[in-house]
Protein backbone atom coordinates (compact mmCIF):
# COMPACT_ATOMS: atom_id res chain seq x y z
CA UNK A 1 0.00 0.00 0.00
CA UNK A 2 1.53 3.36 0.47
CA UNK A 3 5.03 3.67 0.87
CA UNK A 4 4.66 6.20 4.28
CA UNK A 5 2.48 3.30 6.41
CA UNK A 6 2.90 3.11 9.71
CA UNK A 7 1.14 2.11 12.60
CA UNK A 8 -2.73 3.02 12.54
CA UNK A 9 -2.95 6.60 13.48
CA UNK A 10 -6.61 6.31 14.90
CA UNK A 11 -8.52 3.12 16.65
CA UNK A 12 -13.07 11.34 12.91
CA UNK A 13 -21.70 26.20 12.86
CA UNK A 14 -21.31 28.50 11.80
CA UNK A 15 -24.80 29.92 10.39
CA UNK A 16 -24.63 31.00 7.02
CA UNK A 17 -26.88 33.98 7.13
CA UNK A 18 -25.76 35.28 3.31
CA UNK A 19 -28.44 33.45 1.11
CA UNK A 20 -32.25 33.76 1.95
CA UNK A 21 -34.05 30.49 3.77
CA UNK A 22 -36.18 30.62 0.76
CA UNK A 23 -33.17 28.80 -1.84
CA UNK A 24 -32.81 26.14 -0.03
CA UNK A 25 -35.74 23.39 1.69
CA UNK A 26 -33.41 23.29 4.64
CA UNK A 27 -32.92 25.67 7.22
CA UNK A 28 -29.32 25.38 8.03
CA UNK A 29 -29.81 27.60 11.37
CA UNK A 30 -32.31 25.01 12.52
CA UNK A 31 -30.21 22.33 12.07
CA UNK A 32 -27.71 23.60 14.31
CA UNK A 33 -30.10 23.00 17.36
CA UNK A 34 -30.92 19.28 16.56
CA UNK A 35 -34.47 20.10 15.71
CA UNK A 36 -36.24 19.69 11.89
CA UNK A 37 -39.81 20.88 12.69
CA UNK A 38 -38.55 24.74 11.66
CA UNK A 39 -37.31 23.21 8.25
CA UNK A 40 -40.31 21.09 7.46
CA UNK A 41 -42.66 24.00 8.53
CA UNK A 42 -40.95 26.24 6.15
CA UNK A 43 -41.59 24.10 3.13
CA UNK A 44 -44.64 23.57 4.21
CA UNK A 45 -45.85 27.18 4.50
CA UNK A 46 -43.77 28.07 1.22
CA UNK A 47 -46.25 24.99 -0.85
CA UNK A 48 -49.27 26.17 0.82
CA UNK A 49 -48.26 29.79 -1.30
CA UNK A 50 -47.61 28.43 -3.86
CA UNK A 51 -51.31 26.33 -3.96
CA UNK A 52 -52.91 30.06 -3.29
CA UNK A 53 -51.52 32.33 -5.98
CA UNK A 54 -51.15 29.89 -8.73
CA UNK A 55 -53.23 26.93 -10.38
CA UNK A 56 -52.44 22.94 -9.30
CA UNK A 57 -51.30 22.52 -12.44
CA UNK A 58 -48.12 24.99 -12.06
CA UNK A 59 -47.44 23.86 -8.54
CA UNK A 60 -43.39 23.71 -8.71
CA UNK A 61 -42.26 20.53 -7.67
CA UNK A 62 -42.20 19.97 -3.85
CA UNK A 63 -38.97 17.52 -2.18
CA UNK A 64 -41.01 14.64 -0.83
CA UNK A 65 -41.26 14.91 2.99
CA UNK A 66 -39.50 11.24 3.65
CA UNK A 67 -36.95 13.06 2.06
CA UNK A 68 -36.12 15.85 3.57
CA UNK A 69 -36.63 14.05 7.23
CA UNK A 70 -33.78 11.97 5.60
CA UNK A 71 -31.71 14.88 4.79
CA UNK A 72 -32.32 16.89 8.32
CA UNK A 73 -31.41 13.90 10.03
CA UNK A 74 -28.22 13.53 8.14
CA UNK A 75 -27.01 16.68 8.26
CA UNK A 76 -27.13 16.42 12.36
CA UNK A 77 -23.97 13.84 12.33
CA UNK A 78 -22.06 16.75 10.13
CA UNK A 79 -20.34 18.12 13.26
CA UNK A 80 -16.86 16.70 12.76
CA UNK A 81 -16.73 18.18 8.97
CA UNK A 82 -17.27 22.33 10.99
CA UNK A 83 -15.82 21.40 13.81
CA UNK A 84 -12.20 20.45 12.77
CA UNK A 85 -11.04 23.36 10.14
CA UNK A 86 -12.67 25.70 13.06
CA UNK A 87 -10.49 24.60 15.76
CA UNK A 88 -8.06 24.57 13.25
CA UNK A 89 -8.58 28.15 12.15
CA UNK A 90 -8.48 29.15 16.24
CA UNK A 91 -5.28 27.31 16.76
CA UNK A 92 -3.82 29.53 14.00
CA UNK A 93 -5.08 32.89 14.99
CA UNK A 94 -3.69 32.20 18.60
CA UNK A 95 -0.50 31.31 17.32
CA UNK A 96 -0.08 33.86 15.25
CA UNK A 97 -1.17 36.44 18.10
CA UNK A 98 1.58 34.96 20.49
CA UNK A 99 4.29 35.31 17.83
CA UNK A 100 3.47 38.93 17.33
CA UNK A 101 3.37 39.61 21.17
CA UNK A 102 6.34 38.16 21.51
CA UNK A 103 8.23 40.41 18.53
CA UNK A 104 6.49 43.13 19.27
CA UNK A 105 7.18 43.08 23.13
CA UNK A 106 11.27 42.48 22.15
CA UNK A 107 11.32 45.06 19.66
CA UNK A 108 9.83 48.09 22.27
CA UNK A 109 12.51 46.62 24.68
CA UNK A 110 15.07 47.12 22.47
CA UNK A 111 14.32 51.06 21.69
CA UNK A 112 13.76 51.45 25.63
CA UNK A 113 17.55 49.89 26.10
CA UNK A 114 18.50 51.92 23.68
CA UNK A 115 17.29 54.96 25.09
CA UNK A 116 18.08 53.97 28.47
CA UNK A 117 21.88 53.45 27.83
CA UNK A 118 24.79 55.65 27.01
CA UNK A 119 25.57 54.19 23.43
CA UNK A 120 27.57 55.86 20.64
CA UNK A 121 26.18 57.00 17.85
CA UNK A 122 27.49 53.58 15.62
CA UNK A 123 26.18 51.33 18.23
CA UNK A 124 22.79 53.41 18.23
CA UNK A 125 22.65 53.01 14.89
CA UNK A 126 23.53 49.13 14.93
CA UNK A 127 20.74 48.44 17.06
CA UNK A 128 18.21 50.64 15.26
CA UNK A 129 19.10 48.66 12.47
CA UNK A 130 18.97 45.19 14.59
CA UNK A 131 15.46 46.85 15.53
CA UNK A 132 14.25 47.39 12.04
CA UNK A 133 15.57 43.58 10.59
CA UNK A 134 13.10 42.62 13.47
CA UNK A 135 10.58 44.20 12.17
CA UNK A 136 10.91 43.21 8.76
CA UNK A 137 10.87 39.69 10.16
CA UNK A 138 7.68 39.64 12.23
CA UNK A 139 6.34 41.53 8.96
CA UNK A 140 6.80 38.21 6.80
CA UNK A 141 5.76 36.12 9.71
CA UNK A 142 2.56 38.16 9.71
CA UNK A 143 1.95 37.93 5.87
CA UNK A 144 2.25 34.22 5.89
CA UNK A 145 -0.21 34.15 8.94
CA UNK A 146 -2.94 36.03 7.45
CA UNK A 147 -2.05 33.73 3.97
CA UNK A 148 -2.51 30.81 6.27
CA UNK A 149 -5.27 31.98 8.33
CA UNK A 150 -7.27 32.92 4.70
CA UNK A 151 -6.61 29.55 3.36
CA UNK A 152 -8.23 27.64 6.54
CA UNK A 153 -11.52 30.17 6.61
CA UNK A 154 -12.01 29.57 2.43
CA UNK A 155 -11.86 25.75 3.69
CA UNK A 156 -14.51 26.60 6.58
CA UNK A 157 -17.06 28.34 4.11
CA UNK A 158 -16.50 25.98 1.37
CA UNK A 159 -17.93 22.72 3.90
CA UNK A 160 -20.52 25.48 4.76
CA UNK A 161 -21.54 25.94 1.32
CA UNK A 162 -21.07 22.11 1.06
CA UNK A 163 -23.81 21.68 3.58
CA UNK A 164 -25.76 24.36 2.42
CA UNK A 165 -25.97 22.53 -1.46
CA UNK A 166 -27.64 19.38 0.63
CA UNK A 167 -31.45 18.50 -0.57
CA UNK A 168 -33.50 16.43 -1.48
CA UNK A 169 -33.08 16.29 -5.00
CA UNK A 170 -29.34 16.16 -5.53
CA UNK A 171 -29.12 13.46 -2.23
CA UNK A 172 -28.07 10.45 -4.10
CA UNK A 173 -24.43 12.99 -5.21
CA UNK A 174 -24.73 14.37 -2.07
CA UNK A 175 -24.53 11.05 -0.34
CA UNK A 176 -21.68 9.45 -2.55
CA UNK A 177 -19.85 12.76 -1.85
CA UNK A 178 -20.40 12.10 2.21
CA UNK A 179 -18.90 8.40 1.60
CA UNK A 180 -16.41 9.34 -0.21
CA UNK A 181 -14.68 11.58 2.75
CA UNK A 182 -15.45 9.15 4.85
CA UNK A 183 -13.38 6.51 3.09
CA UNK A 184 -10.75 9.23 2.86
CA UNK A 185 -11.18 9.53 7.23
CA UNK A 186 -10.78 5.97 7.23
CA UNK A 187 -7.69 5.69 5.09
CA UNK A 188 -5.88 8.77 7.09
CA UNK A 189 -6.83 7.48 10.47
CA UNK A 190 -5.28 3.56 9.42
CA UNK A 191 -2.38 5.39 7.70
CA UNK A 192 -2.75 5.39 4.21
CA UNK A 193 -1.69 8.93 3.78
CA UNK A 194 -1.00 8.68 0.07
CA UNK A 195 -3.92 7.13 -0.89
CA UNK A 196 -6.24 9.39 1.01
CA UNK A 197 -4.67 12.02 -0.54
CA UNK A 198 -4.97 10.26 -4.17
CA UNK A 199 -8.59 10.09 -3.53
CA UNK A 200 -9.78 13.05 -2.42
CA UNK A 201 -7.74 15.08 -5.34
CA UNK A 202 -9.22 12.93 -8.10
CA UNK A 203 -12.74 13.67 -6.18
CA UNK A 204 -12.13 17.40 -5.12
CA UNK A 205 -12.28 17.19 -1.58
CA UNK A 206 -8.98 18.87 -0.62
CA UNK A 207 -11.57 21.43 1.51
CA UNK A 208 -13.73 18.98 2.99
CA UNK A 209 -11.21 16.80 3.99
CA UNK A 210 -8.50 16.85 7.02
CA UNK A 211 -5.16 15.75 5.76
CA UNK A 212 -3.19 18.59 7.09
CA UNK A 213 -4.77 17.81 10.47
CA UNK A 214 -4.05 14.47 10.53
CA UNK A 215 -0.29 14.61 8.87
CA UNK A 216 0.38 17.27 12.23
CA UNK A 217 -0.63 13.99 14.39
CA UNK A 218 1.46 11.74 12.35
CA UNK A 219 4.68 13.85 13.04
CA UNK A 220 3.89 12.92 16.72
CA UNK A 221 3.06 9.88 16.53
CA UNK A 222 6.10 8.68 14.64
CA UNK A 223 8.39 10.02 17.29
CA UNK A 224 6.57 8.71 19.72
CA UNK A 225 6.77 4.95 17.79
CA UNK A 226 10.79 5.79 17.67
CA UNK A 227 10.62 6.54 21.65
CA UNK A 228 11.38 10.17 21.29
CA UNK A 229 9.09 12.84 23.31
CA UNK A 230 10.20 16.23 22.18
CA UNK A 231 7.69 16.42 19.01
CA UNK A 232 4.90 15.40 21.74
CA UNK A 233 6.24 17.67 24.54
CA UNK A 234 6.69 20.52 21.81
CA UNK A 235 2.86 19.80 20.92
CA UNK A 236 1.47 19.87 24.60
CA UNK A 237 3.35 23.51 24.98
CA UNK A 238 1.25 24.59 21.42
CA UNK A 239 -2.06 23.64 23.41
CA UNK A 240 -1.17 24.31 27.14
CA UNK A 241 -4.01 26.10 27.32
CA UNK A 242 -6.72 23.80 25.98
CA UNK A 243 -5.04 20.90 27.74
CA UNK A 244 -4.76 22.75 30.74
CA UNK A 245 -8.26 23.70 30.65
CA UNK A 246 -9.31 19.68 29.84
CA UNK A 247 -7.02 18.50 32.75
CA UNK A 248 -5.25 16.50 30.25
CA UNK A 249 -2.57 14.41 31.92
CA UNK A 250 -0.70 13.89 29.13
CA UNK A 251 2.37 16.25 29.21
CA UNK A 252 2.85 14.64 32.88
CA UNK A 253 2.56 10.83 31.20
CA UNK A 254 5.36 12.17 29.00
CA UNK A 255 7.60 13.78 31.52
CA UNK A 256 7.20 10.55 33.56
CA UNK A 257 8.40 8.48 30.51
CA UNK A 258 11.69 10.33 30.12
CA UNK A 259 12.55 9.96 33.50
CA UNK A 260 11.77 6.12 33.09
CA UNK A 261 14.18 6.24 30.09
CA UNK A 262 16.99 8.16 32.15
CA UNK A 263 16.74 5.69 34.76
CA UNK A 264 16.87 2.81 32.21
CA UNK A 265 20.01 4.34 31.30
CA UNK A 266 21.84 4.33 34.25
CA UNK A 267 21.66 8.42 34.77
CA UNK A 268 20.43 8.64 37.92
CA UNK A 269 21.85 12.35 39.03
CA UNK A 270 20.64 13.55 35.67
CA UNK A 271 16.97 11.72 36.73
CA UNK A 272 17.09 13.60 39.89
CA UNK A 273 17.62 16.74 38.13
CA UNK A 274 15.03 16.36 36.23
CA UNK A 275 12.40 15.12 38.10
CA UNK A 276 13.39 17.83 40.36
CA UNK A 277 12.61 20.31 37.58
CA UNK A 278 9.56 19.18 35.19
CA UNK A 279 7.92 16.02 37.73
CA UNK A 280 8.09 18.21 40.93
CA UNK A 281 5.58 20.59 40.04
CA UNK A 282 2.66 17.94 39.36
CA UNK A 283 3.20 16.23 42.73
CA UNK A 284 0.09 18.69 43.93
CA UNK A 285 -2.09 16.21 41.93
CA UNK A 286 -0.90 13.19 40.70
CA UNK A 287 1.65 12.14 44.24
CA UNK A 288 0.73 9.24 44.07
CA UNK A 289 2.15 8.19 40.37
CA UNK A 290 5.27 10.45 41.17
CA UNK A 291 5.95 8.73 44.01
CA UNK A 292 5.77 5.19 42.00
CA UNK A 293 7.98 6.34 39.62
CA UNK A 294 10.67 7.87 41.54
CA UNK A 295 10.89 4.59 43.33
CA UNK A 296 12.09 3.44 40.09
CA UNK A 297 15.50 5.09 40.88
CA UNK A 298 15.97 2.00 43.63
CA UNK A 299 14.53 -0.87 42.09
CA UNK A 300 16.18 -0.42 38.59
CA UNK A 301 14.78 -1.15 34.85
CA UNK A 302 16.20 -4.91 36.10
CA UNK A 303 13.20 -5.65 38.76
CA UNK A 304 11.15 -8.47 39.28
CA UNK A 305 9.02 -6.91 41.19
CA UNK A 306 5.69 -6.66 39.18
CA UNK A 307 4.55 -2.75 40.40
CA UNK A 308 7.52 -1.44 38.95
CA UNK A 309 8.90 -3.68 36.17
CA UNK A 310 5.79 -2.89 34.49
CA UNK A 311 6.73 0.80 33.84
CA UNK A 312 9.79 -0.34 31.84
CA UNK A 313 8.29 -2.40 29.30
CA UNK A 314 7.92 -0.93 25.74
CA UNK A 315 3.78 -1.26 25.94
CA UNK A 316 4.09 2.13 27.68
CA UNK A 317 5.16 3.81 24.54
CA UNK A 318 2.15 2.00 23.22
CA UNK A 319 0.09 3.81 25.64
CA UNK A 320 1.49 7.12 25.22
CA UNK A 321 0.69 7.01 21.47
CA UNK A 322 -2.83 5.68 22.10
CA UNK A 323 -3.22 8.61 24.98
CA UNK A 324 -2.12 11.34 22.34
CA UNK A 325 -4.47 9.69 19.88
CA UNK A 326 -7.44 10.75 22.36
CA UNK A 327 -5.80 14.39 23.37
CA UNK A 328 -5.92 14.69 19.52
CA UNK A 329 -8.84 13.64 18.85
CA UNK A 330 -10.47 15.89 21.92
CA UNK A 331 -8.71 19.34 20.66
CA UNK A 332 -10.12 18.90 17.26
CA UNK A 333 -13.43 17.90 18.02
CA UNK A 334 -13.23 14.35 16.16
CA UNK A 335 -14.57 11.03 17.15
CA UNK A 336 -12.46 8.45 18.63
CA UNK A 337 -13.22 6.21 16.75
CA UNK A 338 -13.26 6.14 12.31
CA UNK A 339 -16.23 7.52 11.26
CA UNK A 340 -16.55 4.25 8.48
CA UNK A 341 -16.48 2.23 11.77
CA UNK A 342 -19.19 4.34 13.07
CA UNK A 343 -21.58 4.52 10.36
CA UNK A 344 -21.54 0.45 10.18
CA UNK A 345 -21.82 -0.17 13.59
CA UNK A 346 -25.25 2.04 13.65
CA UNK A 347 -26.38 -0.26 10.81
CA UNK A 348 -25.75 -3.15 12.28
CA UNK A 349 -27.08 -2.87 15.22
CA UNK A 350 -30.50 -2.60 13.61
CA UNK A 351 -29.62 -6.22 12.32
CA UNK A 352 -27.66 -7.98 14.68
CA UNK A 353 -29.37 -10.72 16.04
CA UNK A 354 -28.67 -14.41 17.80
CA UNK A 355 -29.63 -16.33 14.40
CA UNK A 356 -26.74 -14.26 12.46
CA UNK A 357 -24.32 -16.03 14.04
CA UNK A 358 -25.98 -19.36 12.86
CA UNK A 359 -24.68 -21.50 10.08
CA UNK A 360 -27.70 -21.37 8.05
CA UNK A 361 -27.71 -17.96 8.56
CA UNK A 362 -28.77 -16.34 4.44
CA UNK A 363 -26.17 -15.13 2.72
CA UNK A 364 -27.70 -11.65 1.90
CA UNK A 365 -27.37 -10.81 5.83
CA UNK A 366 -24.47 -8.59 6.07
CA UNK A 367 -23.86 -10.60 9.60
CA UNK A 368 -23.23 -13.55 7.41
CA UNK A 369 -19.69 -12.63 6.78
CA UNK A 370 -16.96 -12.84 9.55
CA UNK A 371 -15.46 -9.34 8.96
CA UNK A 372 -19.47 -7.63 10.16
CA UNK A 373 -19.85 -10.36 12.55
CA UNK A 374 -16.44 -8.62 14.05
CA UNK A 375 -17.05 -5.45 14.03
CA UNK A 376 -20.60 -6.24 15.41
CA UNK A 377 -18.92 -7.98 18.86
CA UNK A 378 -20.04 -5.19 20.80
CA UNK A 379 -23.04 -4.10 19.86
CA UNK A 380 -26.05 -5.43 21.65
CA UNK A 381 -28.80 -7.21 19.70
CA UNK A 382 -31.65 -5.40 18.35
CA UNK A 383 -34.39 -5.82 20.37
CA UNK A 384 -37.44 -7.86 17.88
CA UNK A 385 -40.78 -8.70 18.22
CA UNK A 386 -42.13 -11.68 16.79
CA UNK A 387 -44.67 -10.17 15.11
CA UNK A 388 -45.70 -10.63 11.40
CA UNK A 389 -45.29 -9.11 8.34
CA UNK A 390 -48.70 -8.87 6.04
CA UNK A 391 -48.07 -7.28 2.22
CA UNK A 392 -50.79 -4.51 2.08
CA UNK A 393 -51.45 -5.02 -1.71
CA UNK A 394 -51.57 -9.02 -2.00
CA UNK A 395 -52.26 -9.67 2.10
CA UNK A 396 -49.67 -12.09 1.80
CA UNK A 397 -47.53 -13.00 4.37
CA UNK A 398 -43.78 -11.23 3.96
CA UNK A 399 -40.89 -13.38 4.84
CA UNK A 400 -37.73 -14.30 2.75
CA UNK A 401 -39.56 -15.85 0.15
CA UNK A 402 -41.02 -13.09 0.00
CA UNK A 403 -38.99 -10.62 1.11
CA UNK A 404 -40.23 -6.83 1.75
CA UNK A 405 -39.23 -4.12 -0.67
CA UNK A 406 -39.19 -0.21 1.01
CA UNK A 407 -40.48 2.34 -1.16
CA UNK A 408 -38.86 6.19 -1.36
CA UNK A 409 -41.33 7.49 0.90
CA UNK A 410 -41.12 4.16 3.48
CA UNK A 411 -44.10 2.77 2.58
CA UNK A 412 -43.42 -1.29 2.66
CA UNK A 413 -44.94 -3.89 0.47
CA UNK A 414 -44.33 -7.47 -0.67
CA UNK A 415 -42.02 -8.33 -3.88
CA UNK A 416 -44.24 -10.47 -5.12
CA UNK A 417 -46.81 -7.10 -5.76
CA UNK A 418 -43.84 -4.72 -6.54
CA UNK A 419 -42.60 -7.14 -8.91
CA UNK A 420 -46.35 -7.63 -10.51
CA UNK A 421 -46.64 -4.13 -10.46
CA UNK A 422 -43.66 -3.19 -12.46
CA UNK A 423 -44.73 -5.81 -14.99
CA UNK A 424 -47.92 -4.29 -15.55
CA UNK A 425 -46.82 -0.81 -15.71
CA UNK A 426 -43.48 -1.08 -17.75
CA UNK A 427 -41.14 -0.91 -14.59
CA UNK A 428 -43.59 1.79 -12.81
CA UNK A 429 -44.50 1.57 -9.04
CA UNK A 430 -47.16 3.96 -7.56
CA UNK A 431 -47.68 3.61 -4.05
CA UNK A 432 -51.55 2.70 -3.15
CA UNK A 433 -51.33 4.72 0.20
CA UNK A 434 -49.68 8.04 -1.29
CA UNK A 435 -49.88 7.38 -5.29
CA UNK A 436 -46.10 7.74 -5.48
CA UNK A 437 -44.54 7.17 -9.06
CA UNK A 438 -41.46 5.83 -8.49
CA UNK A 439 -38.77 3.24 -10.77
CA UNK A 440 -38.48 -0.36 -9.57
CA UNK A 441 -35.07 0.15 -9.57
CA UNK A 442 -35.57 2.79 -6.74
CA UNK A 443 -36.87 0.14 -4.62
CA UNK A 444 -34.46 -1.07 -1.53
CA UNK A 445 -34.78 -4.67 -0.06
CA UNK A 446 -35.82 -4.80 3.61
CA UNK A 447 -34.19 -7.80 6.03
CA UNK A 448 -36.62 -9.51 8.11
CA UNK A 449 -34.61 -10.86 11.50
Amino acid sequence: MDSDRSRRLFPRSFPDRSRSRSESPVDMESLSNGSATSATTATTTTTTTTNTTNPPSATAPVPQPSKLAHLTESLKLEHQLLRVPFEHYKKTIRANHRAVEKEVSAVISGVSDAVDSDVSKDDAVHRLTSLVSRLQGLKRKLEEGSRVENLQAQRCRARLDHLESADAENLSDWNNTRLKRILVDYMLRMSYYDTALKLAESSNLLDLVDIDVFQEAKKVIDALQNKEVAPALAWCADNKSRLKKSKSKFEFQLRLQEFIELVRAGNDLRAITYARKYLAPWGATHMEELQKVIATLAFRSTTDCARYKVLFEPKQWDFLVDQFKQEFCKLYGMTLEPLLTIYLQAGLSALKTPYCYEDDCTKEDPLSQDSFRKLALPLPYSKQHHSKLVCYITKELMDTENPPQVLPNGHVYSTKALEEMSKKNNGKITCPRTGLVCEYSELVKAYIS
